[in-house]
């Protein structure tokens, strides 16, 4: 079951990674809740969370962690959403990204359109706090 994210980890489809390891991924959403919106994604094409074996959901729940830490320090939201779905592309996704109120977990208010600059700026950014957090191994460039 190749999906747009096999593609993606594959380095078929462009992508801003934050995070590269040999079971996960991380890299921000094309249609963000917010900015930093960034997607965890297994390396293995699993398709519903409840089918991935606990060893790798508990890895891609320390990357999330990671990432929504990383999320905390550069853009200080009142909280950070945790979000599993999966309705949209048939591949394990955690959706971590910040959240001012419950309206931040509404898909319906996801940007259609980003700007390129600010997305990189964004990518940059949680690169930077990822490595000064002490996961530079993992932060890719």
């Amino acid at each position: 079951m190749t999906t747009v994210f096999t593609r993606i980890v594959d380095g078929e489809l462009p992508a801003r990674f934050v995070w590269s390891d040999n079971r996960a991924v991380a890299f921000l959403s094309a249609n963000p809740l917010g900015p930093g919106h960034t997607l965890v994604v297994p390396r293995d094409e699993v398709d519903e969370w409840v089918d991935a074996s606990p060893v790798l959901l508990s890895h891609v729940s320390t990357v999330a962690h990671a990432v929504g830490t990383a999320i905390r320090t550069v853009f200080a939201p009142p909280r950070v959403g945790l979000l599993v779905a999966g309705f949209e592309v048939p591949h394990l996704h955690v959706h971590v990204f910040p959240a001012a109120s419950m309206a931040a977990f509404d898909f319906a208010t996801a940007a259609r359109s980003i700007d390129a600059a600010e997305q990189d700026g964004y990518a940059e950014a949680l690169r930077d706090a990822l490595r000064a957090a002490g996961h530079g191994a993992h932060v890719p460039g």
